[in-house]
């Protein structure tokens, strides 16, 4: 499938229906097969004994696979999360970005399906794997 945004497109699109992330997050690959997304970690993601709180991960996790899902089906911006599982594995190293690599598993009518994993930068060991689901809102 197509997508619908080019990266400055759905940084525009982010900006535009989610100010409050602005310099959050970035996105570093956007094609058919997976997007890759930044969380451009700060004290504000840090929990105490040096590293990412677990909220700051499940945001990365929850932005990416709804970029994830957006790129396939454009300017949804209602589309909302109706499921996320999440394991941490693995203790995020405080002085480094997260990446999500995220990909949609089924993309339907209603529903969208995307798998994340989250890694530290510069890792190949995951810190944690996520599951969503999106409800898309229906098309008049």
């Amino acid at each position: 499938m197509a997508l619908q945004f080019t990266i400055p497109e759905m940084t525009g699109f982010l900006r535009e229906v989610f100010p409050q992330i602005e310099g959050m997050f970035a996105i570093d690959r956007m094609d058919e097969e997976m997007l890759v997304m930044r969380l451009i970690v700060d004290e504000q993601h840090l929990r105490p004994g040096g590293t990412v709180s677990g909220p700051s991960m499940f945001a990365l996790a929850d932005v990416a696979a709804y970029v994830a899902t957006m790129a396939r089906i454009g300017r949804e911006a209602l589309t909302v999360t109706t499921h996320c599982s999440i394991d941490f594995m693995r203790k995020p190293e405080a002085g480094r970005d997260l990446l999500a690599e995220a990909r949609v598993l089924k993309l339907g009518r209603s529903l969208s399906v995307t798998d994340v994993l989250l890694y530290s930068e510069h890792s190949d060991d995951p810190v944690a794997h996520a599951s969503l689901t999106y409800a898309i809102p229906p098309r008049h």
